[in-house]
């Protein structure tokens, strides 16, 4: 996906794909994207452990690592095998249905750090929905009738 992202460049018929300068990055991403964040003025193009260089070939420390998502740094070769074998047995399922493997999850997890029970989420968009939900349910199943919400 990544790359056939990449080799989305600015056509013109006069001239072959290129590359895109820094400044046109920014001004795109002004364009079109929503403004959540003022980034700083740095267009990153690829990434390996603690480093990650822009488009134009400078490279920096990542001291930021995805606000921490990527404290085992960029590109780890034992994480991207693990993905690559997974993702070549069974990309995703929904919660619509058992897998072989979240229950050996869950247990490992409720084990652990001695919980009752877990819920994974991937986003915290998520946790928050579920969060709500479930302390709706409870207090519509103790003052109203029970509930799914989902």
């Amino acid at each position: 996906m990544l790359s056939s992202l990449r080799s989305v460049r600015r056509l013109s018929t006069s001239q072959a794909w290129r590359a895109l300068s820094p400044e046109e990055i920014f001004a795109r991403e002004h364009k079109y994207g929503c403004h959540n964040y003022k980034p700083l003025p740095v267009a990153l193009a690829k990434a390996e452990g603690i480093y990650v260089w822009d488009v134009t070939g400078k490279k920096y420390f990542d001291f930021l690592a995805a606000y921490s998502a990527v404290n085992q740094g960029h590109c780890h070769p034992r994480i991207i095998n693990a993905v690559i074998k997974q993702m070549k047995q069974l990309s995703l399922t929904s919660r619509a249905f058992f897998n072989d493997v979240l229950g050996e999850y869950e247990e490992f997890v409720v084990k652990k750090f001695k919980y009752d029970k877990v819920l994974p989420m991937n986003t915290g968009e998520a946790d928050d929905y579920s969060t709500c939900s479930m302390v709706f349910c409870y207090n519509a199943t103790k003052y109203l009738r029970p509930c799914m919400l989902g």
